[in-house]
C-alpha cells in the first residue's frame, strides 16, 4: 500500500522554495528586499 505523502524535493521547491517566494507579488522576500534586509531567508 502506498503512503499518503510521496516526497518530491523538486515539486516542493517549485511551489514553496526561494524562487517561488521571490516570484510571488506579495512575497515575503520582496518585502524584505525593499526594506533593505541584509539576510532575506535563512
Amino acid at each position: 500500500m502506498k503512503r499518503t505523502w510521496q516526497p518530491n524535493k523538486r515539486k516542493t521547491a517549485k511551489t514553496h522554495g526561494f524562487f517561488a517566494r521571490k516570484e510571488a507579488d506579495t512575497g515575503v522576500v520582496n518585502r524584505r528586499r525593499s526594506k533593505g534586509r541584509k539576510v532575506l531567508t535563512h
